[in-house]
């Protein structure tokens, strides 16, 4: 299966636990690689047969910026589920990070791996 990626997503959102970080957008750095067929697209040279990895970096960058939710790992999860939503993605990997969020770190966060549903009906 191929990998589509996109590496070092920036997004400025709402995203912590704590009361200072609910106040003020922080930046929120996401990579995603997708799994998808591209045997198509590569035949075809076009898009409409792959997955618009700029369409789908606008749809990350949205969402993380408005979501603002309490952990990582929720946002992790909305945006995996973003993903398996887009026709021909099997697999996803995400990884969400919250750079400088720990002192004497450059960078905190989670990576999650989701599969598209075997019962789910595949959309497109």
């Amino acid at each position: 299966m191929d990998k589509i990626f996109i590496k070092d997503l920036l997004a400025r959102g709402i995203i912590g636990v704590r009361e200072w970080e609910r106040k003020k957008p922080q930046d929120i750095l996401i990579n995603a690689t997708v799994f998808a067929d591209t045997i198509r697209a590569g035949e075809t040279d076009d898009v409409a047969d792959s997955v618009d990895y700029s369409a789908l970096a606008k749809i990350l960058q949205t969402h993380a910026e408005s979501a603002a939710r309490l952990t990582v790992e929720a946002l992790a999860s909305d945006l995996a589920k973003l993903c398996l939503e887009l026709p021909g993605v099997k697999k996803v990997i995400v990884r969400v990070e919250k750079p400088g969020a720990v002192k004497f770190t450059k960078s905190v966060g989670v990576e999650i791996e989701r599969v598209r549903s075997a019962t789910a009906l595949p959309r497109g």
